[in-house]
C-alpha cells in the first residue's frame, strides 16, 4: 500500500470528498433532530420535517421541563447506575474470562459449559421477576437496576477470544517468575494490553444501561428512581393520552398547540443523547492508545 504522500493528487481529492459526504451523512440526521425539537408542531404537521424550521416553537422543551425536578432526578439516577454499573460490568466479565483462557486453570471446561448453557437457555421473565422481588427483597433499589446488566456470556466469550489472541504465555510466566500474584499479573500486566476490547466492552454496557427503561418498569414503584428513559417514556404517553382523548372535541387545536407530539420525541432525543456523546470521545482514545500499550518488544 502506498503511503499517504505518494498517492496522486485526484485520489487525495476523492478521499477528502468521500469523509466529507460520510461526516455529513454522520451529522445531518442529528441537525434533523434538533431542528425538529425547536419546530412549530402545525408546520410540522403541514409540511413535514425540515433541516431549518419554518417557525421556531420551543413547547417541546417547555413541556418537557415541566417537571423538572422529576427529570433531573431521572438524570442523577440514569448517570449514577450507569457509572457503576459500567465499571462493575467490565470488571466483573474480565475477572471471568481471564481464568477460562488460562490453559492451566483445571476448572476451565466446565465454567465455559456453564456460561454456554446461560448464553443458550433463560429461565424467564417471570422467574427473574420474582427472583429480584421475593428472594433478593430489591424492590425500588437502585441495585435492581445495575444487578442484570453486569454480566453477559457473549462479551465474556469475545474478551477470552481477546486474550486468547493477545496475551503471550511468556508474559504471564515472566511475571511468575519475578514472584507476581496473579491479581498483580491481571491487573498490571492483562488488563493494560487488554484496553481495546474493554473499552469496546465498556461502550456497549455503557449504552445499554443508558437506555434501559424496562427493569425500572418491572422493579421501581419510587418515583424517585425512575430512570430517564422511563420518565421521558411516560411524558410521550401522557401527551398522546391528552390527544387522543380530547380528538375531535373543540379544545383539539389547543391541545395540539401547546401538548406536541413529533416535537416532544425529537426533543427527548437532543435531551437524552447530550451526555451519551461525551463517551465516544472518552472511548475512542483507548481504542487507540490500547493498541501499543503494554506491547512485548522481542
Amino acid at each position: 500500500m502506498k503511503p499517504y504522500q505518494q498517492v496522486s493528487r485526484s485520489a487525495k481529492l476523492f478521499l477528502h470528498l468521500f469523509f466529507v459526504a460520510f461526516s455529513l451523512a454522520c451529522i445531518m440526521p442529528i441537525v434533523l433532530i434538533v431542528s425538529i425539537s425547536i419546530s412549530d408542531e402545525k408546520m410540522l404537521t403541514l409540511k413535514g420535517y425540515k433541516f431549518w424550521p419554518d417557525v421556531i416553537d420551543l413547547s417541546a422543551y417547555r413541556f418537557l421541563f415541566t417537571d423538572s425536578s422529576t427529570l433531573l432526578k431521572a438524570y442523577g439516577v440514569t448517570l449514577t447506575v450507569t457509572c457503576i454499573g459500567t465499571l462493575l460490568a467490565v470488571l466483573l466479565i474480565a475477572m471471568y474470562a481471564y481464568p477460562i483462557f488460562r490453559k492451566d486453570f483445571p476448572f476451565k471446561k466446565a465454567f465455559n459449559i456453564y456460561l454456554l448453557i446461560t448464553m443458550l437457555f433463560s429461565g424467564g421473565l417471570v422467574p427473574f421477576y420474582l427472583l429480584y422481588i421475593n428472594y433478593l427483597e430489591l424492590r425500588d433499589s437502585l441495585i435492581a437496576l445495575i444487578l442484570p446488566g453486569l454480566s453477559s456470556a457473549f462479551y465474556i466469550f469475545i474478551t477470552r477470544t481477546f486474550f486468547q489472541q493477545t496475551i503471550p504465555e511468556e508474559m504471564i510466566e515472566s511475571g511468575k517468575l519475578d514472584g507476581a500474584s496473579e491479581w498483580r499479573i491481571f491487573f498490571q500486566l492483562v488488563l493494560p494490553i487488554s484496553l481495546p476490547v474493554l473499552a469496546t466492552i465498556g461502550l456497549f454496557t455503557t449504552l445499554m444501561y443508558w437506555n434501559d427503561w424496562f427493569n425500572s418498569l418491572l422493579f421501581i414503584n419510587d418515583t424517585d428512581k425512575f430512570s430517564l428513559q422511563y420518565v421521558m417514556i411516560q411524558m410521550i404517553r401522557q401527551a398522546e393520552f391528552f390527544k387522543n382523548q380530547l380528538a375531535g372535541s373543540g379544545v383539539a387545536l389547543l391541545v395540539q398547540e401547546t401538548v406536541p407530539t413529533e416535537s416532544l420525541r425529537m426533543a427527548m432525543v437532543v435531551v437524552s443523547i447530550g451526555p451519551i456523546l461525551f463517551v465516544y470521545p472518552f472511548f475512542q482514545k483507548y481504542f487507540t492508545k490500547g493498541l501499543t500499550i503494554g506491547a512485548i518488544k522481542g
